[in-house]
């Protein structure tokens, strides 16, 4: 799914960029979470849940750190193509802190006790969205196992979309808030959800532009 063109020849770094900045905001936040536990901050009502089970609030904030950073990088083709060693290296470690990131995140939804705000809908989106994710890395692996690479490219495209939803949560809640005001519960978990559907409306629209591209050079 390499497109020979002008944009596909550049190293791709404005991608890279890009990505690296929508994820910025998450993985601070999860930087904070993690300087609370390990300094021993007071406890509130507000992180009660998280001092209660660190161990997978901990898990996920480091895999989905690393699994939304270290990703950025594959998305660059030509940095796939000068550096085939490291993307399949990274691949190994991007399939592991993804599974961690997304299982993580269930077992936070079904086992930690969430404020009221967070029932209802955003359960729902999150038990759906983070499954799929989980689902599209383990059918990403199998394609590649395979030799499918175009296969093995759009699932794990798919997955990343998934894993970059908080980096556009804070778009879609920012941008409300910077408009409206603060949203009430349901249009939050609303503005949440369409966060993880325009990244995979993106992924869904770069997965088909590669393949008319592959298509056209055929």
């Amino acid at each position: 799914m390499t497109l020979q063109t002008p944009a596909a020849t550049r190293p791709g770094w404005p991608l890279v960029t890009g990505l690296l900045a929508l994820c910025f905001v998450p993985v601070l936040a999860g930087a904070i979470r993690l300087t609370e536990l390990t300094a021993g901050a007071d406890v509130t009502p507000g992180n009660a849940r998280f001092f209660a089970a660190p161990l997978p609030v901990v898990l996920h904030i480091v895999a989905a750190s690393l699994y939304t950073a270290l990703g950025a990088f594959q998305l660059s083709p030509r940095f796939r193509r000068r550096r085939p060693g490291w993307h399949r290296a990274a691949g190994r470690v991007l399939v592991v802190s993804g599974l961690v990131a997304a299982l993580s995140g269930v077992w936070m939804t079904l086992f930690s006790a969430l404020p009221a705000g967070d029932l209802g809908l955003l359960t729902v989106f999150r038990l759906g969205f983070g499954s799929a994710m989980a689902v599209f890395l383990v059918l990403g692996l199998a394609a590649i196992r395979r030799r499918d690479v175009a296969g093995h490219r759009a699932w794990m495209m798919r997955a990343y979309a998934i894993g970059m939803g908080a980096g556009t949560q804070a778009v879609t809640v920012g941008l409300w808030f910077a408009i409206y005001g603060a949203p009430d519960d349901l249009t939050r978990q609303l503005l949440l959800g369409l966060a993880w559907v325009i990244n995979l409306a993106v992924a869904e629209w770069a997965i088909l532009r590669g393949r008319r591209a592959a298509r056209v050079r055929s």
